[in-house]
């Protein structure tokens, strides 16, 4: 496990964190985020997951449609699917979306296994076109923790056959995003919730497939299909939330006590679809719920898929007896937050609560679905595997149970219920590195270290966004001027002459690092090398670009038709300014790159300038009066007022 941590925490390596059910996946989630230094989100393919999580949907994160996405700029039929062309209208962020885009080290991606191939490439083009980086997902770092031998992702059969087209499978490991990146596998292997050997063979074979070494014999022993549990609580499993939703309502009427009705509280922005529970809960004495997470007191009354009894009910008391230790707990109400991402002003990543629901955390637990019960532990289980039972849901209901002896299979497992996907273990076999952990960590958190330098200094982006802005100055009446013409060719110039320079610097630090290795050169040597590079990139881009510019800034601020000009112009400036100040933060390992003597005020806040001082500059560029009053939309009163001021009097 440290090993995993010191990857992600210093490399850039993207991580497909694995494991049987039970092995600690969420455990090291928790852990991780909670210690790690990198600016991280998290996202999930589906809102409950998100919640679960801690983070925020992925379609809601980038604004995504929830359509079929398919990699061309080909025409595609707009019923079935949306090409790349269709695909970037949806990326006009808003300037904070943007500038917390640009801050994301590491992108935390939960219960990956329902992630398509479509979606993953969907978040590669938004991080692309956003963070100005041709990298995979515009160099940011991806952890990607779930399943692939559970619950797979969701595919409508006309979605199928268009993506079959483009994707070899609809898992995320097939996105075109992913082809040329080096994913690697780390699976955990210790499982915590099952410690008998025998159980847990017969899991490991029903998770790969492997019939025959399945004890079909010791498996399906659990089939009794007249059982009706008697004093011991059982959970049953469906595969759909008709038949949990029937089972449940079916008990709950059995029960001859009246009803008491609880009404969740909704604030802000809190979406149907996102209710973890019930909006109005109906509860009788004796009914049979479960806990849907853990408890946030500091008691620690019960966790995630406990299950209990109610024992007393009034308007405002709910209290339940725990089927583990036969102790009655009052129930409190719990709640649940939607959130979104945002810089604060440190420019640290930070949440937002734009909603919230509270209700009590429970649900009623006669039966729950497959989908549902993905991550819960319980005692005692009955298992309906039918015709119905989709891939990975055989694995996922059986290995809810801590025992075999807790199971009881309402239907035979035949073999035709276990299958396995070929492309899954040929993936994870390709990518699984377990055994190499250290030697990854060893060869590349020095190349990583460095690349963050080269990251930071590459001023590739600038060529653009000078190109957009002399663009947006040639559609005015400014191109015409003298100053503006020299301006705009010589930031064009500079931006041309770093570009060339960040490439080289590039080259010379990958020479460097292979030196490094072979021990031909210092750390120290580097570390000199870093530290003239965001020095020499401050200096020249704060003195040669951003400081001339918020000069001619200042004089076009307050000109009538420029609107949309100074728009660019200040959002160029901005851009600036947030590159300047990357570089006197950069750091080389724990090492501070930037020489605070070379500060300048790089501030992009600009006071109009004086009317009549741009009316003199415009005269002593060569304008005459008459000129003058044209181009600033003034009567030539006014512009002689202005020039008699600064003693102009001979006109």
């Amino acid at each position: 496990m440290e090993s995993l941590t010191e990857l992600i925490e210093f490399t850039n390596r993207n991580v497909f964190l694995t494991g049987k059910a039970g092995t600690g996946k969420t455990t090291f989630l928790n852990e991780f985020v909670k210690n790690t230094r990198k600016k991280h989100i998290i996202v999930a393919p589906t809102g409950i997951a998100a919640m679960n999580a801690g983070g925020v949907t992925i379609h809601s994160l980038f604004s995504i449609p929830s359509r079929t996405f398919v990699p061309t700029t080909e025409y595609v039929d707009p019923n079935l699917a949306m090409n790349i062309n269709e695909l970037f209208p949806h990326f006009k962020y808003r300037k904070d979306k943007l500038n917390l885009f640009r801050e994301i080290e590491l992108i935390i991606i939960d219960e990956v296994s329902m992630l398509r191939s479509d979606l993953l490439d969907m978040m590669d083009h938004s991080l692309r076109r956003v963070r100005r980086n041709q990298l995979p997902f515009g160099g940011a770092q991806l952890l990607l923790i779930g399943d692939l031998y559970q619950l797979p992702p969701v595919v409508r059969e006309d979605s199928e056959k268009i993506l079959s087209k483009f994707y070899e499978t609809p898992f995320f490991f097939s996105a075109k995003a992913l082809q040329n990146t080096s994913l690697i596998t780390v699976e955990l292997m210790k499982v915590y919730r099952q410690q008998d050997e025998k159980f847990l063979e017969i899991l490991n074979s029903v998770r790969h497939a492997d019939l025959s070494e399945l004890d079909f014999d010791a498996l399906n022993s659990r089939y009794d299909p007249d059982f009706e549990p008697d004093n011991e609580h059982y959970i049953h499993l469906c595969s759909h939330n008709r038949i949990a939703d029937h089972i449940n309502q079916k008990k709950l009427s059995e029960i001859e006590e009246d009803s008491r009705f609880y009404q969740a509280s909704v604030i802000g922005q809190f979406y149907e679809t996102q209710y973890p529970v019930d909006e109005v809960m109906e509860l009788k004495l004796g009914t049979r719920i479960m806990f849907i997470r853990n408890d946030s007191s500091p008691e620690k009354k019960f966790y995630n898929g406990k299950l209990a009894e109610v024992s007393y009910l009034d308007d405002n008391t709910v209290k339940a007896i725990l089927d583990s230790s036969g102790r009655e707990i009052t129930l409190t109400k719990e709640v649940w937050e939607n959130k979104r991402y945002f810089l604060d002003a440190e420019k640290n990543i930070a949440t937002e609560v734009l909603g919230s629901f509270e209700q009590y955390p429970i649900r009623l637990a006669w039966a729950v679905t497959i989908h549902k019960s993905q991550g819960l532990t319980f005692d005692r289980v009955i298992v309906d595997a039918g015709r119905s039972f989709a891939s990975g849901q055989v694995y996922v209901a059986l290995s809810r149970c801590r025992t075999l002896e807790g199971i009881v299979l309402k239907s035979r497992i035949p073999e035709s219920a276990i299958f396995k996907d070929d492309r899954i273990e040929n993936f994870q076999r390709i990518t699984n590195v377990d055994d190499r952990l250290e030697e990854i960590l060893v060869q590349e958190k020095y190349d990583y270290a460095l690349h963050k330098v080269q990251m930071t200094v590459d001023s590739t982006w600038l060529k653009e966004a000078v190109k957009l802005w002399m663009t947006t100055l040639f559609t005015t009446e400014l191109s015409s001027l003298e100053k503006a013409a020299r301006l705009s060719h010589s930031i064009e110039k500079e931006s041309e002459r770093l570009f060339k320079i960040s490439e080289k610097f590039k080259r010379i630090s990958q020479q460097s690092i292979k030196h490094f290795i072979e021990e031909n050169l210092s750390w120290t040597e580097i570390e000199d090398k870093c530290k003239g590079a965001v020095n020499f990139f401050y200096k020249n881009i704060a003195e040669q670009i951003l400081l001339p510019l918020k000069d001619f800034y200042a004089e076009t601020i307050g000109i009538k038709g420029l609107k949309e000009y100074n728009e660019e112009t200040k959002n160029l400036l901005s851009d600036l300014h947030e590159y300047l100040e990357k570089l006197k933060d950069c750091t080389l390992l724990d090492i501070a790159l930037f020489n605070k003597e070379n500060e300048l005020d790089t501030s992009v806040k600009v006071s109009k300038k004086p009317t009549h001082l741009i009316t003199f500059q415009l005269f002593e560029e060569g304008n005459t009066a008459f000129d003058i009053a044209e181009k600033r939309n003034l009567s030539l009163s006014t512009v002689h007022k202005h020039l008699s001021k600064m003693g102009v009097s001979d006109l």
